[in-house]
């Protein structure tokens, strides 16, 4: 007897910000979390960049992690902040970014939009608008609720696997 596994490929998200060390690992986090809540971890791989090189090599910035902490939610992703490349582009089906600055970075190094991946996290809560960026505001309560809710959005349009 032959059995077959069936294989379902996994949806690829990568979450954008300035420097990877606040709006997209946080992002990365929840929505990790989000979808081990739903039962949903094995449909997904989730990932965090920068649109700059500033901040490469350095951790989450301690704020956010203390507001996932805070929230329950364990941060155990890339741990140190890496710049996108454009070959990220073709490896992700989703490219999330917090705002319109990071889509206009996101574009200038992948080269453009052709298959139309790039998307502002907020429009999947119907609001058109960026994640404010708490290195600047400080108010990582505003942004942790923010993401939180794109995240809640984005996840309620990806449908379930059909291997479940």
């Amino acid at each position: 007897m032959i059995i077959f596994a069936t294989m379902t490929k996994k949806k690829k998200i990568l979450f954008i910000c300035l420097g990877n060390i606040c709006r997209s690992p946080m992002a990365e986090a929840m929505m990790r979390h989000l979808a081990a809540e739903a039962g949903r971890s094995d449909e997904f791989e989730i990932a965090s960049a920068a649109v700059s090189e500033e901040e490469w090599g350095n951790p989450i910035y301690p704020p956010a992690a203390e507001i996932l902490r805070h929230h329950g939610i364990a941060y155990d992703g890339q741990r140190i902040a890496r710049q996108m490349k454009a070959s990220d582009y073709e490896n992700y089906d989703m490219i999330i970014a917090m705002d319109e600055a990071n889509i206009r970075g996101i574009q200038r190094i992948a080269g453009g939009d052709p298959e139309e991946k790039i998307h502002l996290l907020l429009d999947y809560a119907g609001e058109h608008r960026n994640v404010a960026d708490p290195w600047y505001t400080r108010d990582f309560k505003t942004a942790y609720e923010d993401i939180l809710k794109g995240c809640h959005a984005l996840l309620a349009t990806l449908p379930p696997s059909k291997s479940k």
